[in-house]
């Protein structure tokens, strides 16, 4: 059976004893009450209730939640994203019947500009990639 000073990595017990032996009951009582307060809330033993933060310490109110969206679009729509500040790119790779990729692009001076002519690429490209089957 192994010795608690082995356990921990000390090589001999009274490294132990003089680094722990400081903690006394009265710490491990006071520190067990403030971790049920803190914790669950709840009475202390000794009848002390948990401290009530102040109107000056409270912590203001969270915001709404907000669900984090995306930045990748689901497979098959290709991928779109601004270049500079007055040119977007959108992107589309699909495998041809060969299992190689097919990369084609096409560019706009605006979002929804570039989001229709992806669109029309992606069709054009499915249409292709169907006839050579």
């Amino acid at each position: 059976m192994k010795t608690l000073s082995a356990i921990i990595g000390h090589v001999n017990s009274a490294t132990t004893l003089n680094i722990y032996s400081h903690v006394t009951d009265q710490m491990r009582k006071q520190a067990a009450e403030k971790i049920d307060a803190g914790i669950g809330a709840c009475e202390a033993p000794g009848g002390d209730l948990p401290r009530v933060p102040s109107e000056d310490e409270k912590v203001p109110a969270s915001k709404a939640f907000e669900p984090f969206k995306g930045t990748r679009r689901k497979p098959g729509t290709g991928c779109l994203h601004q270049i500079n500040d007055h040119l977007w790119e959108g992107k589309y790779s699909p495998r041809g019947p060969d299992g190689k990729r097919i990369y084609k692009n096409v560019y706009a001076s605006t979002k929804e500009e570039c989001e229709e002519k992806l669109q029309a690429l992606i069709v054009e490209m499915n249409r292709t990639i169907s006839e050579r089957n």
